[in-house]
């Protein structure tokens, strides 16, 4: 999980693959080397990987260190951008960003960015708005939010886009639940007879898109909320897909069961959105230093279930 790693990590991260030692890296950052070390020493354990080779007399990037170090300079990139995006608000007397966000994106990532924002931007309001589907894109189509963070079923037209993180959607029942009890996989027609409760839109069934994405049960009960659906669910009322992150502690305590379905769902990627005349790409390079990618991607589990 990358919920902890900071932008001056990966500024480190970089200095020492530069500099080319840690030493090299301590004098031009700034900083004495057991700081530098230390820094690196923690990037490493935070994500589980080995990114330098220390068995020489000078570390050498691993493949891994590679591959971070050229990602860590992505986002670096981006979060100037962020940077000269807010110098423009403030030029233009703004002191408010607006940001929209489905209700289905890690909340860890999404707090992991409102942190680091207001501590290098605290002189300009944040506002987060939160909705499901395309009510999200359709926020930022209708310039009610700068960007947004929308799941892989939204409406796209009209809007640029970034992929920034994955969402693990899980099938979860209550354990008395008849889909709970013990078995192989279940396949759709097992489904028949069990309600499935889905997540839609706020706005008005002229503009919805079909909800019809992701259901499997033909007899569906309809929210337009996380927490609803998640009582109805936890209850025994139906069963739903719901982000893994959201009930990780229920499958934990036993309070819901995962059934295995048949063939099973992929993580859906998190994109962030915004209109072309926008600044709004910076938005996606501090997002996605925030929002850890928490799984392999594979887009094609369908967010509405």
């Amino acid at each position: 999980m990358l919920e902890g790693v900071t932008i001056e990590q990966l500024r480190t991260l970089r200095a020492v693959a530069s500099a080319g030692s840690f030493s090299a890296a301590a004098r031009k950052l700034g900083r004495v080397q057991a700081a530098v070390s230390q820094s690196i020493d923690r990037l490493e354990a935070q994500l589980g990987l080995r990114l330098f080779d220390r068995s020489g007399r000078v570390p050498r990037l691993t493949q891994h260190g590679e591959a971070v170090v050229a990602a860590a300079a992505r986002i670096e990139g981006d979060v100037e951008s962020l940077d000269e995006l807010v110098a423009s608000l403030k030029r233009g007397a703004e002191t408010t960003l607006r940001i929209v966000v489905d209700v289905l994106f890690p909340t860890d990532s999404l707090v992991a960015f409102a942190k680091e924002f207001g501590a290098l931007h605290p002189s300009i309001e944040l506002v987060l708005f939160t909705d499901v589907l395309s009510a999200v894109t359709a926020h930022v189509r209708e310039k009610r939010s700068t960007w947004g963070v929308a799941i892989e079923d939204a409406d796209m037209s009209d809007l640029d886009q970034r992929t920034i993180a994955d969402v693990r959607l899980v099938p979860v029942a209550a354990p008395e639940h008849a889909l709970a009890r013990p078995g192989g996989p279940i396949a759709s027609s097992g489904l028949a007879d069990a309600v499935q409760i889905v997540l839609g839109e706020h706005r008005p069934e002229a503009e919805r898109d079909a909800d019809d994405h992701g259901v499997m049960s033909p007899r569906t009960w309809r929210v337009v909320d996380l927490a609803t659906k998640h009582a109805l669910i936890v209850n025994g009322l139906g069963w739903g897909h719901m982000p893994e992150h959201v009930v990780r502690d229920d499958l934990r305590a036993g309070r819901l069961v995962a059934p295995a379905l048949s063939p099973p769902l992929s993580p859906s990627p998190a994109f962030a959105a915004w209109k072309a005349s926008t600044a709004a790409r910076a938005f996606t390079g501090s997002a996605t230093a925030s929002s850890s990618r928490p799984t392999s991607r594979a887009p094609s589990s369908p967010p509405s279930a």
